[in-house]
């Protein structure tokens, strides 16, 4: 199966305050209720097609990439932190709402994505009518005994990220690479080609192409989930939040299932998890996924 994506109704880049710019697609119905919708670390939006696209005929959709990914230009390595993506989504909320107006808006984030807008509801303020977080890959505190887990699987990803290739001499290249790791095997059909061309921008001076996300910075976010000490309760938000996980009970699975079960029932948030799903449970499962969160934003009266 090859996945294309839909026109989008309307693209605009969103100044951010180190000068660099995020692009905003928009999509879907704009009678609906708003839903912001953005990725995991090294991912693009693009990718998540399998999730969104089911969504395109009951809610507006406002697509985009956080900086150094996607159809963003390449930034300042020197701003590429959860802080500074905090601050960068705060932008993309107000000026959204102030060129489209303002209308009920849902967060919808998965990994990295998700740590930043829980950072950005923290520390920043609360600016959704609900909030949906798919697998954060949050480290638990010290004491806690899935915090040597997630360490680890941190640490991992560090290390395969500074060393991952960086070119390829077409897509086509990248998608059998994603193919045939365990982890990605169960992404649905067309996903592994998808993620490619979302992920990968042509490079016309040398004929190949090139990982928009560099290897070092990718790496630099999984570094930062050590010392990012991201573990709120529920409460703390100011709004309704949904948290969706991998499953805790995989064989094999990573452990950000056990992580975010743990998470949940510790801190108070309202948790799922979505039986047989890795961390890219989106792409795994996407109706399951599009079934959790729906379910959870009738129960607040959005889009019920």
């Amino acid at each position: 199966m090859i996945w294309e994506l839909p026109e989008p109704r309307a693209v605009f880049d969103v100044e951010l305050d180190d000068g660099s710019s995020i692009r905003v697609r928009q999509h879907g119905e704009i009678a609906g209720p708003r839903l912001f919708i953005s990725h995991g670390n090294g991912f693009a939006a693009d990718a998540y097609l399998p999730f969104w696209s089911r969504l395109l005929g009951r809610f507006e959709l406002l697509v985009f990439d956080f900086r150094n990914h996607g159809h963003n230009e390449p930034s300042d390595p020197a701003h590429h932190t959860y802080a500074q993506m905090a601050r960068d989504l705060e932008r993309v909320y107000q000026d959204a709402t102030a060129r489209l107006g303002r209308k009920t808006s849902v967060g919808v984030f998965h990994s990295m994505s998700g740590r930043a807008a829980m950072l950005h509801a923290i520390a920043i303020g609360w600016r959704w009518d609900a909030l949906v977080l798919f697998d954060p890959p949050n480290v638990p505190p010290l004491g806690h005994p899935i915090r040597d887990a997630m360490c680890g699987f941190e640490t991992k990803l560090t290390g395969w990220a500074r060393q991952r290739r960086a070119r390829f001499g077409d897509p086509g290249e990248l998608a059998a690479e994603y193919a045939a790791a365990r982890a990605n095997r169960s992404w649905v059909d067309g996903a592994h080609d998808l993620m490619a061309r979302a992920v990968l921008r042509r490079d016309p001076a040398r004929g190949d192409w090139l990982l928009r996300c560099a290897p070092a910075l990718e790496a630099s976010i999984y570094e930062a989930a050590l010392t990012l000490d991201l573990w709120p309760d529920a409460a703390r938000y100011g709004g309704p939040v949904k948290l969706i996980s991998a499953d805790p009970d995989l064989p094999y699975g990573p452990p950000t299932g056990l992580a975010n079960r743990a998470l949940g029932a510790e801190q108070g948030y309202d948790f799922v998890a979505i039986r047989g799903t890795g961390h890219l449970l989106q792409i795994e499962k996407p109706a399951e996924c599009v079934h959790a969160m729906v379910e959870f934003l009738a129960s607040q009266a959005i889009g019920a």
